[in-house]
């Protein structure tokens, strides 16, 4: 069990590599060649199997790999961009967000034929664009001027929005009454908004204030600053 958990793990992380480096060489966005190989090495050949391979470990994984993405593509982001183009980032991930639920959800009844609440959910994930999809393109086209920061923006900035909608969709789903779901869903919502904010701003004073001071060597600040968002993230 653990040679074929190391061969399958290796096996992700060559066929990652493999796939950068092509889209690379072929001057194409890292994440079309991603999905290709993915696809290929999974449902396509068997090669792979993720949920033989992790097991029920899978979700857990998945669900870290997507905060550290986050937090990484968060890096990135300068509030001095913000100033400029904050309203139209604002107007995307709020009325942009709407617009993109509602056509998904209606081209998802209409045309795939699925149930009215199976089609809600659909949209919302589809509203989901992503630092993942987003960043990989910008470093092939890039584009100049505020086109460049509205993008980065609104591919990260969407993501908490996408998925605390596609939650809150499911608990509806699974509530099966919307009386219920209404109060499922708003206490969820104020747990998840009181617990990520206070968390993370714990978290990222207490990395501030370690690096401020010089209490963690240089060689370390990458590690430690993982460790923080690991750690916050499984509080």
């Amino acid at each position: 069990m653990s040679e074929q958990f190391l061969i399958g793990l290796g096996s992700i992380i060559l066929f990652g590599m493999v796939a950068q480096w092509l889209a690379w060489r072929l001057h194409l966005p890292s994440i079309l060649l991603l999905l290709v190989l993915g696809i290929v090495a999974g449902p396509v050949s068997g090669l792979v199997n993720t949920e033989e391979l992790f097991g029920n470990v899978l979700f857990p994984f998945v669900s870290l790999s997507v905060g550290i993405i986050l937090f990484e593509g968060g890096l990135s982001l300068k509030f001095s961009e913000f100033r400029n183009v904050g309203r139209i980032i604002s107007n995307l991930i709020s009325i942009g967000a709407l617009i993109t639920w509602i056509i998904s959800t209606t081209a998802a009844y209409y045309l795939l034929n699925l149930e009215f609440k199976l089609s809600l959910l659909f949209g919302a994930i589809l509203i989901v664009t992503g630092p993942t999809v987003i960043l990989p393109l910008l470093r092939q086209v890039r584009p100049k001027g505020n086109l460049f920061s509205i993008s980065k923006w609104e591919g990260i900035m969407i993501d908490p929005v996408g998925a605390v909608l596609a939650v809150l969709v499911f608990e509806e789903i699974v509530s099966g009454g919307f009386e219920k779901f209404t109060a499922v869903s708003i206490l969820g919502l104020i747990k998840t908004l009181i617990l990520g904010v206070g968390i993370g701003w714990l978290a990222a004073r207490i990395i501030i204030i370690f690096l401020k001071n010089h209490w963690i060597p240089d060689y370390l600040h990458n590690s430690a600053t993982m460790m923080m968002v690991v750690t916050a993230f499984i509080v």
